[in-house]
């Protein structure tokens, strides 16, 4: 999953992304809401966590800016405000959660696996191809009916494969859904997750389509 942070507190947003990370997330940071507003409306998040009192442009109206232009990914408001009429308006802008600094990590994560797990069940179905079954509001990948041990790169990579499976997914679309931005990548870290992958799932599930990327195909997976 991916996660926009959005927090001009460098201590805090240190803290927050050191847990995500540890927890699995892949994230993004903008430290002001004209980066946040440009970054919600172009990439693709499964979540945003929102400050509102930001640098350049306030959170309520970065908020308000993307649902008007139709973007519903879950937005757990996380801010000092914590007034009543500052509740109602980060609700009305659209928000789906709200916490009050000072806050416990380990809430905030509690808080955003539940949006995510709300979203993903109620905006998809379990998908299956072949032997494989994603069930998006838990979460979890099965081969043949059990539980697969994934670790959190290889999760990120085989979700994006099975929601797109039979159709060519590039190299690039996989970098940017599993990484951080800001992250340093090695040139064939998708070919090392995608090997250890074809290990525990049959190697003929996962095509290289040479020049494009990879395919998930539901043949091959016995």
């Amino acid at each position: 999953m991916k996660i926009l942070l959005v927090e001009d507190d460098v201590p805090l947003a240190a803290e927050v992304a050191r847990v995500l990370r540890a927890e699995g997330f892949a994230l993004d940071v903008a430290r002001d809401g004209v980066d946040a507003g440009h970054l919600g409306e172009t990439e693709t998040y499964d979540a945003v966590v929102l400050d509102l009192g930001l640098p350049g442009r306030d959170g309520v109206s970065v908020l308000r800016d993307w649902r008007a232009a139709g973007r519903t990914m879950p937005v757990l408001v996380l801010t000092a405000r914590d007034g009543w009429s500052d509740k109602v308006a980060g609700f009305k802008a659209g928000a789906d959660d709200y916490l009050v600094k000072p806050v416990r990590v380990e809430e905030l994560v509690m808080r955003l696996r539940a949006l995510v797990r709300r979203a993903q069940a109620n905006g998809a179905p379990r998908v299956t191809c072949g032997p494989l079954a994603y069930d998006p509001g838990l979460g979890t990948v099965e081969h043949h009916g059990l539980p697969l041990r994934l670790t959190g790169l290889e999760w990120r990579v085989l979700c994006c494969l099975i929601l797109r499976k039979e159709a060519v997914v590039a190299r690039s679309h996989l970098l940017e859904r599993v990484y951080d931005g800001d992250a340093e990548v090695d040139s064939n870290s998708v070919e090392v997750i995608i090997t250890r992958l074809r290990r525990k799932i049959a190697p003929a599930v996962i095509e290289t389509v040479r020049g494009h990327g990879y395919r998930l195909m539901p043949g091959g997976g016995a």
